[in-house]
């Protein structure tokens, strides 16, 4: 049992981590065994994430104080623990959800995104949404496919202007 300082410095504690994070994805991890926990912990960690359990009046309390409405999370069943994101929005989800899928006892029961609640299906969505790098490959070779096409071309044509002036001048 906690006293009343403790629950005071989880609430403090959780409002920051609230207020940091890009995203937070909240899960019901009833089931889940000490060393499954770890290692999603662990994975977390690697990634300069963080994963926090708490009773869901101390998680209402810490909402309520990083200033959300606490009306909206109505959606918080069983054991509660948050996985927060605080560089990038989608990754925190990928990881959870890559997770819950290997380990069935984890379950996503909804989150935050951009300081708005989202369902566990919207953090679903967002896990499958390709990660930054990807999309900033995409671009990359977006850009850079008419530019390498243009070359291509403009070299052929060069090659065939030099066959023909070779061709005369073996003559």
């Amino acid at each position: 049992m906690l006293t009343r300082k403790q629950k005071e410095k989880v609430v403090k504690e959780l409002a920051d981590n609230f207020s940091k994070a890009k995203t937070a994805v909240f899960t019901n991890f009833h089931g889940l065994k000490v060393a499954q926990m770890e290692k999603m912990r662990k994975e977390l960690r690697n990634e300069e994430m963080a994963y926090k359990v708490a009773k869901k009046t101390l998680i209402k309390l810490a909402l309520k104080d990083a200033g959300f409405k606490v009306s909206e999370i109505d959606f918080l069943k069983g054991s509660i623990g948050v996985a927060f994101g605080y560089e990038d929005g989608v990754k925190v989800a990928k990881i959870i959800y890559d997770f819950a899928k290997s380990n069935q006892e984890l379950k996503i029961i909804g989150g935050i995104f951009n300081k708005s609640y989202i369902s566990d299906d919207k953090v679903e969505e967002l896990a499958k949404l390709p990660s930054r790098e990807e999309l900033l490959a995409k671009l990359v070779w977006t850009v850079a496919s008419p530019i390498s096409g243009f070359v291509n071309a403009m070299s052929g044509n060069l090659r065939s202007l030099i066959y023909v002036i070779k061709a005369i001048g073996n003559k």
